[in-house]
């Protein structure tokens, strides 16, 4: 009977805290169905559903074309991130030397500075460069903080795999980049699939960067939303129908792979 109530309390308290963190989400997808005069003048409950605030946002250049400057970014920086940060957890792991500790403790230092200190060096190397205003360069920088994140992330993946695997697959004549792609790239594919989607998320939901290194024509998505703020007076209406479209893919990403997902966090991918 004791352990029925704590159950049943825990499950009170995670409903709870459930509905706090989808009461913002349920309110941004309310009001993309209002006319913004409704939302400025009506009670909070009113509600007659219209679809002109999507329409309007989507006759709105600057942010169709931030969706699409936000996918490519956003594929970009997660590929390449996963990619090379998942050979250098291989390595990391496979490969014990003296430097290991500092090097992942580096890797992590990296990730923890703040995005507005490295904002400035980046848009005067990017100037320099001709990468200012451009989706490549803006990519560069998400993957600046997306590649530490996905080493660390991986790296217990890796070592979780026993070294047999490596030893037979020696033993049949493959070589390192075999043993990497064909044996532990598939073992670790749950932590992959983590990895690709969190850092997918962090590149599409990014701030900073897309505002300082961004003029018009790599202008992401968020920075598109943030327009809808207006000159005089927010527009409500279409503000939150942008914002509802770009939480789209992030419930398609977490609903699709949410077996993955639960199985990479379960497996130990990531601690704290």
């Amino acid at each position: 009977m004791k352990k029925r109530i704590i159950g049943w309390m825990i499950f009170l308290i995670a409903l709870i805290i459930v509905i706090i963190e989808l009461f913002p989400i349920f309110i941004i997808i309310l009001n993309g169905f209002k006319r913004d005069i409704d939302i400025w003048s009506k009670n909070p409950f009113y509600f007659k559903p219209t679809l002109s605030s999507y329409k309007k946002a989507f006759e709105n250049e600057d942010f169709v074309r931030g969706l699409k400057n936000s996918l490519i970014a956003a594929s970009i920086s997660s590929f390449v991130s996963v990619f090379f940060g998942s050979m250098a957890s291989y390595g990391l792991s496979r490969y014990k030397f003296k430097v290991n500790d500092w090097i992942i403790f580096l890797l992590l230092l990296l990730r923890m500075v703040p995005q507005i200190t490295l904002s400035l060096p980046f848009y005067l190397i990017f100037k320099k460069m001709g990468l200012s205003d451009n989706i490549f360069g803006l990519s560069l920088a998400h993957i600046s903080f997306n590649l530490p994140y996905a080493v660390a992330l991986l790296l217990p993946f890796f070592e979780g795999i026993p070294r047999d695997y490596e030893e037979a697959a020696r033993i049949d004549g493959c070589r390192e980049f075999q043993i990497y792609w064909k044996i532990f790239f598939p073992l670790a594919s749950a932590g992959i699939v983590v990895a690709t989607v969190f850092t997918f998320l962090m590149s599409w939901n990014e701030f900073i960067y897309a505002l300082v290194l961004t003029g018009v024509r790599a202008k992401t998505a968020p920075i598109a939303v943030n327009g809808f703020l207006g000159q005089y007076a927010p527009l409500w209406g279409q503000l939150s129908a942008a914002g509802t479209i770009m939480l789209i893919p992030v419930f398609a990403i977490t609903l699709g792979f949410q077996r993955y997902i639960i199985k990479g966090l379960s497996a130990g991918g990531i601690k704290g």
